[in-house]
């Protein structure tokens, strides 16, 4: 076993894996996991640059996890950055601060290697069983962008492309500084063609519809299946490996779309982070299952996290 740490600072959250990784068996063993909404991604779409208060609360989660990995001995660390850092024009504020407090520079990766990293995390366990038929597609939407991965044993196509929560909610569902609530049908048709637009994108040289099982990764993916199972808190147990029909992501996607703030604040297994950007979420996974005619996702909570620390095991 080798104790190894991994870092995924993304548009929306910034996460920490801390495990023992046997590459000879395959066996990844948790021994810290966790995440926090820092929205590094604040305004990136529309600016260009990494905001102020968004670094700093980058930041700090950085030192909350310096010791946490401190305290656990890990052997080997890798820091991860994805979308908003590969936009943004100030990145080498960011990179100069990571590595002040963790020692490791940021790796700012491309979209292609972010979507190698997700299909291994979501695909390693999977590989084992036969009861879900290949190619699989890995879908990772994220706060900047969506990672889109067809492979069976190994990728065989690989696409990002702009359609992450954030950058949806904050391009189509922001008017005058605020999240709209609920948003216009007109604000839900310029989304929609923004994303089949961008479908259109990955189409081009991943063949989407050709998967025979659909595997949704990130916070979007597990909060719909968990508002899918109506947990009453967020339970990464009952969520990881869980499916959820495309009918009931249609009806969940619906009533994000038409709900106030207040009414998906009060959804229990709802991260306080996520109420502003569900919505958009949701209806990027949706467009997704309608696109290729899936009638299910399978839902994962290993990811490009697992992916990362496979690479440094």
């Amino acid at each position: 076993m080798t104790r190894v740490a991994a870092v995924d600072c993304g548009t929306n959250s910034i996460r920490l894996l801390v495990a023992d990784a046997d590459p000879a068996t395959g066996e990844l063993v948790d021994l810290d996991r966790r995440m926090t909404i820092v929205r590094l991604g604040q305004g990136v779409d529309r600016t260009g640059r990494l905001a102020p208060e968004a670094l700093q609360r980058t930041f700090a989660a950085c030192r909350e996890y310096a010791g946490i990995i401190k305290e656990h001995g890990a052997e080997r660390l890798r820091f991860v950055a994805t979308s908003a850092s590969r936009d943004a024009e100030n990145r080498d504020e960011f990179v100069r601060g990571v590595l002040d407090i963790l020692g490791v520079e940021p790796e700012v990766i491309s979209g292609d290697q972010e979507a190698e990293f997700s299909f291994t995390g979501a695909t390693k366990e999977l590989a084992g069983g036969d009861h879900l038929p290949k190619p699989y597609l890995v879908v990772d939407i994220g706060g900047g962008s969506t990672e889109f991965v067809v492979g069976d044993d190994r990728v065989r196509a690989a696409r990002s492309v702009d359609i992450g929560c954030v950058r949806m909610t904050e391009r189509h569902l922001v008017r005058d500084g605020v999240v709209s609530d609920p948003p216009s049908e007109e604000q839900v048709a310029a989304m929609r063609a923004d994303i089949e637009a961008a479908l259109d994108l990955a189409e081009e040289t991943v063949p989407l519809r050709e998967a025979r099982t659909l595997v949704g990764l990130a916070g979007s993916v597990t909060t719909v299946s968990a508002i899918a199972q109506e947990l009453p808190e967020y339970d990464s147990a009952a969520i990881h490996h869980s499916r959820v029909s495309h009918d009931r992501v249609r009806e969940i996607t619906e009533w994000l779309l038409r709900s106030t703030h207040a009414e998906r604040a009060a959804v229990p297994s709802m991260h306080p982070g996520r109420v502003d950007v569900i919505a958009a979420g949701a209806f990027v996974l949706l467009s997704i299952m309608e696109r290729i005619g899936a009638e299910e996702v399978v839902v994962s909570e290993h990811d490009i996290l697992d992916g990362i620390a496979w690479s440094v095991a």
